[in-house]
């Protein structure tokens, strides 16, 4: 049996105070990891269907071709370990704003990072995933202008939910047409969401994609109470 708590990292960011927790939960049975912001909840290690599930819907459709994929927010690696679940996935960049979740990664303070980090095809990039795809370089610092068969995003709350107002633009039309830039022609783009699908965002998102489609996850807890509803919203390009 892990501790009832313990606190394995804590630092001092410009967006608040970012702390890595692990906690023993009886109900569970098992360490829980949790990454907080300030009073804000980043992330839990009790609740990642939602992220899975994004992952495998973002890539269902790739087929047997090599895909190279990135993901906006590495969090506690459950996104990123998803996409490397996919036999047909060659490369993945991952874009983490918090060079301390990197770390925390790499030494293997959160269990998905020793699995993430000896994985060949996946690479960590510390960088604002907003700022680098207004860039014009693109999300891969060393290749300029790199396309991906997918982007997937799990960073904000949601559309309307944001960690920070910086990230607004980028759930615009013109912020949207500016990713689409690094999407290779008939990739696709995928959304996590803590709110249910969004008439105003689904709008939005079918200025600039011709397919436009949102999956519910209904997350149980161990008492089979409805714990949250969470939304994957998956987008492709046109061919």
């Amino acid at each position: 049996m892990g501790l009832r708590f313990e606190e394995l990292d804590w630092r001092s960011t410009p967006m608040g105070d970012l702390v890595l927790r692990r906690r023993w939960d009886p109900v569970f049975g098992a360490d829980v990891h949790e990454i907080k912001l300030g009073d804000e909840f980043l992330m839990s290690s009790m609740f990642t269907s939602a992220e899975v599930e994004m992952a495998r819907l973002a890539l269902a459709e790739s087929g047997d071709e090599p895909v190279d994929v990135a993901v906006g927010g590495l969090g506690l690696g459950f996104t990123a370990q998803a996409v490397l679940e996919h036999a047909a996935v060659s490369s993945l960049l991952v874009v983490e704003a918090m060079p301390e979740v990197i770390e925390w990664h790499e030494r293997g303070l959160i269990p998905a990072g020793t699995e993430l980090s000896a994985d060949p095809r996946c690479r960590f990039v510390h960088g604002d995933f907003f700022a680098l795809t207004d860039s014009a370089a693109g999300l891969d610092a060393e290749e300029a202008g790199r396309r991906f068969h997918a982007v997937l995003v799990d960073i904000d709350h949601s559309p309307r939910h944001l960690l920070h107002d910086s990230h607004a633009g980028f759930y615009s039309a013109e912020g949207l047409r500016r990713l689409v830039r690094f999407l290779h022609p008939g990739g696709t783009f995928a959304l996590w969401s803590n709110d249910p699908p969004d008439a105003w965002f689904s709008a939005v998102l079918g200025q600039v994609f011709p397919e436009v489609r949102a999956e519910i996850v209904v997350v149980l807890d161990l008492d089979g109470a409805l714990h949250a509803e969470l939304a994957a919203a998956v987008q492709r390009e046109c061919g």
